[in-house]
């Protein structure tokens, strides 16, 4: 199967549709691919928004960074996840975010005002893209509403707890992987690094977790 195609039959922008439906909305909405190298930026700070993309391989970190060059990650997407939706539906004139490639990748662009608007060919899946597209913006502002939660915690241990909390809900189970190094799990946390290591260390040794760089275990 088409490298293009497989990650797009899993993508949720597309479900309920098949490769024929796809093949034919691709067209419809003047799809492009391009290609990033790890840490290019996609879009930058203060550009119109006007795509939605679609990661075809690799991963891609939404970031804000203040006056002072400190970073915030709002939320990290993987292969066949989208970015950029609430900002291109909303026509928004100055992007406030910066989308930087976290690994190699692929991205696939479609023009939102294509998604937005009926096409003169009134495709019979149209409505299922739109509808879709509603859907993943609800997700992504329950996530998105999951991190005000954990960083309005007042100090990071809670932070770290919460955040761990919700890992282990997300993957039904006391052990998982986390997306982050320790410094982008410290900009995600939106703390200091030094005193989220120091904070880990603490709640290791005091057996109510378990750790090692990415894998945490809830004791």
């Amino acid at each position: 199967m088409d490298k293009i195609f497989l990650p797009l039959l899993n993508c949720t922008l597309f479900k309920n549709m098949n490769e024929e439906n796809i093949s034919a909305m691709l067209k419809c909405l003047n799809a492009k691919t391009k290609s990033y190298k790890k840490d290019d930026f996609i879009f930058r700070e203060g550009q119109m928004a006007k795509n939605i993309g679609v990661i075809l391989s690799g991963a891609v970190q939404v970031v804000i960074e203040d006056f002072y060059g400190n970073r915030n990650i709002l939320s990290r997407m993987v292969q066949t996840e989208t970015f950029g939706e609430s900002f291109a539906c909303a026509h928004t004139a100055s992007l406030p975010v910066n989308v930087i490639a976290s690994e190699d990748s692929t991205i696939l662009f479609l023009d939102c005002l294509r998604i937005t608007d009926t096409c003169a060919n009134t495709c019979s899946f149209h409505k299922q893209i739109i509808y879709n597209l509603l859907c993943d913006i609800a997700t992504k502002n329950i996530a998105f509403q999951q991190k005000i939660e954990i960083t309005s915690r007042r100090t990071t241990r809670e932070k770290i707890m919460a955040y761990l909390t919700l890992q282990s809900r997300l993957h039904q189970s006391n052990s998982f992987s986390i997306p982050y190094n320790r410094q982008e799990l410290a900009d995600y946390l939106e703390v200091d690094r030094s005193a989220m290591s120091a904070e880990i260390s603490k709640l290791k040794k005091e057996g109510l977790i378990d750790c090692n760089r990415s894998d945490f275990t809830i004791l």
